[in-house]
């Protein structure tokens, strides 16, 4: 496939095919393109934990996919809520922090709620199937509108610097914090983009670059560190970055690292842009001190694809995510428009639209 091909198809790290669900396997890009087989509520359980399938958007996309193969394995004893009741358990237990991930099995249970008693399994499973399928869309569509409103910031040449990936490889196509980066390319408002290696694994060096490569879009990698270095130097115009969960007042958790690349950036006077979907608000959350946030395997850190880099026996430890407050977010750019400060009155305004109040 070209560049352009590329650009014109947004590409989704998520399949539905022969009746179940496929992954491509993140853990090991950029050097394989693996497709994993998800045929089992485990099966799909483990690709959320183990991060074959990352980012907001796209774990929410794939629970709910992953309710209609729970559905669809033999139900043993008991009854179908019963059985959806512990798909959804198994699912909601794998990952903390993202909060897309609740969102998509509180509407799935809302959707079975609508035809179950009405319906038998089979049917049950089509309406599910559909409304998964739906959500799959209805993400790319909406991470389309993010990338456009946010292409409205940029100016031309601007250098741009982005943390981790949030790209079409976090969501169900296209991306918020890329997609954003993407339209502002294909409207000619973007010089190059700095792209930070996320440490402990990588993300940005190994999932950003590989996106950005294929979509022709010109960038430099860097390390964590140089985040500083490069804005004190006036070599970062902007940034946009995308979340995992949105309080309401706009405080953002988003991959470890991001809050310090947002200090850096209030520092330099660099606008913070974060991208993300309504559906990444949580408005049950009010603030960012009420966010979990996940503490991973600490051989992540010590061990670099396998290889121990820190000596034996050591302790480390492990945040996955960090909080940015809000007050050092410039703009927080959705599919019904850019919201700025007060964000708790902008993020209620933005429901209220999108609700069509």
């Amino acid at each position: 496939m070209t560049s352009a091909d590329a650009a014109s198809v947004p590409f989704s790290p998520i399949r539905w095919q022969d009746d179940t669900l496929y992954l491509l396997d993140q853990t090991v890009l950029p050097d394989q393109e693996v497709w994993l087989r998800c045929d089992s509520t485990e099966l799909v359980a483990d690709a959320i934990r183990r991060l074959v399938v990352r980012g907001a958007p796209a774990i929410g996309v794939a629970a709910a996919y992953g309710l209609v193969v729970g559905l669809q394995e033999s139900p043993g004893e008991g009854s179908l809520r019963e059985r959806f009741r512990q798909v959804s358990d198994i699912l909601r237990a794998t990952r903390p922090t993202a909060v897309n991930l609740g969102w998509a099995l509180d509407r799935g249970q809302s959707r079975f709620d609508e035809v179950a008693e009405a319906s038998d399994r089979q049917t049950v499973i089509q309406h599910l199937l559909a409304w998964a399928k739906k959500v799959h869309e209805d993400d790319v569509a909406t991470n389309l509108k993010i990338g456009e409103h946010g292409a409205t910031l940029f100016t031309e040449g601007d250098r741009v610097l982005t943390h981790c990936n949030a790209g079409g490889l976090a969501t169900a196509g296209y991306g918020t914090a890329i997609g954003v980066i993407q339209s502002s390319w294909e409207a000619g408002r973007l010089g190059q983009v700095w792209v930070d290696e996320t440490r402990p694994l990588l993300q940005g060096a190994r999932l950003t670059s590989w996106e950005l490569k294929r979509l022709g879009i010109p960038f430099r990698l860097v390390t964590d560190s140089s985040a500083g270095a490069l804005m004190s130097r006036q070599m970062v115009d902007r940034i946009v970055v995308g979340s995992d969960r949105i309080a309401a007042n706009g405080d953002i958790a988003n991959k470890i690292g991001t809050y310090t690349v947002a200090v850096l950036a209030a520092r330099h006077g660099v606008p913070f842009y974060v991208a993300a979907p309504l559906s990444t608000i949580d408005l049950a959350t009010p603030t960012g001190a009420d966010i979990p946030i996940e503490v991973r395997d600490e051989e992540e850190v010590t061990d670099v694809f396998g290889k121990r880099i820190a000596p034996q026996e050591i302790q480390a430890l492990n945040f996955a995510f960090d909080v940015t407050p809000h007050d050092l977010v410039t703009a927080i750019i959705t599919e019904v428009g850019v919201l700025k400060a007060p964000f708790g009155e902008s993020i209620r305004r933005a429901f209220e639209t999108a609700s069509g109040g």
